[in-house]
């Protein structure tokens, strides 16, 4: 779609020269008030995707759990790994946040769903978006995929998920969401679980000053979402960032500490770690941009950064 062409400065000039004026105000605000008060640690959710995407990611994300680096971890349930690899999460129970991390961009469906994935396997996410911003997706089909990847969670880890988000944040997009919204309000209207908001102030993304039109897209086509949940009774996060180019050269520690500017009330911070292996080689694009985030949260860069901020990872849910 062509929405994706075009930097967010361009596409509208006048709200970006908005956007630019309250980064402005926030760095004039926090020189002032670093200046003033004494630090504080600001407690923010650090979740690292695609637990069980393959076997690889999987032995990262558990090293890191075992560490107590991360704090929580959203499971694929929809591929192969997912059986085995279910039995070594559930040693986490109490220690981290453990959910479900929907996907209908990656692998292969656990339902038939002749519309929406006709070849066995899902579609890309610019296909999905295009069909929800049209509005020819299969709700039916979605709905009844997500109750399938919701069921295999809990037969595995017999509960739910301690929250629920999306693979590409495709919980959150049009059309989406609107099946995700009526799959949760039938399934949990007892002790819901806490959902992702991908979206944040347009201040805070600009004073980040990395991949903010990304980040700034992403709010934009999933802004109703929130509000929508909220209104069902579901807790959200107050405050998102962790977007990245997935560039194998880039610097992941000068991204890692801008995710920690502005963060909001109730922030969570996504990450990506992952060992690599030839599974991932043929699935994903981003590779090399695992091992390095894997890499660092294993050094003492990492608390480093979070020292410097004045925050610290915790549980969304202690």
């Amino acid at each position: 779609m062509a929405i994706f062409m075009f930097p967010a400065e361009r596409v509208c000039p006048v709200f970006w020269e908005k956007c630019s004026a309250a980064s402005r105000f926030y760095d004039a605000f926090t020189k002032f008030h670093m200046n003033t008060a004494p630090m504080k640690q600001i407690g923010f959710v650090l979740c690292a995707d695609d637990y069980a995407m393959t076997p690889a990611i999987s032995h990262a994300i558990l090293a890191l759990l075992d560490v107590g680096r991360i704090t929580a971890t959203g499971a694929m349930t929809n591929r192969p790994f997912w059986p085995a690899a279910a039995g070594s999460l559930r040693s986490f129970i109490g220690a981290a946040d453990l959910g479900l991390h929907i996907s209908l961009t990656c692998g292969a469906p656990l339902t038939r769903m002749p519309h929406f994935a006709p070849a066995g396997t899902f579609p890309k996410l610019k296909a999905v978006l295009g069909a929800g911003l049209t509005g020819r997706l299969p709700l039916t089909e979605i709905e009844a995929e997500i109750e399938a990847q919701i069921a295999a969670y809990e037969e595995r880890m017999g509960r739910a998920p301690d929250f629920i988000d999306g693979h590409q944040h495709i919980h959150a997009l049009p059309g989406v969401r609107r099946a995700f919204a009526a799959v949760l309000k039938r399934r949990y209207w007892v002790r819901p679980p806490y959902l992702r908001n991908p979206a944040d102030s347009y201040g805070a993304i600009v004073a980040r000053q990395r991949h903010g039109a990304k980040a700034a897209l992403l709010s934009a086509l999933t802004q109703p979402f929130a509000a929508r949940m909220r209104a069902l009774g579901f807790t959200l996060n107050d405050g998102f960032s962790g977007y990245s180019g997935f560039a194998p050269e880039a610097d992941y520690a000068c991204d890692f500490k801008s995710y920690l500017i502005a963060p909001g009330a109730r922030h969570l911070v996504m990450c990506h770690p992952g060992m690599v292996d030839a599974e991932l080689r043929a699935l994903d694009p981003a590779v090399e941009s695992r091992a390095h985030e894997f890499a660092f949260f294993q050094s003492n860069r990492f608390p480093e950064l979070c020292a410097e901020a004045g925050m610290t990872p915790c549980r969304f849910t202690a």
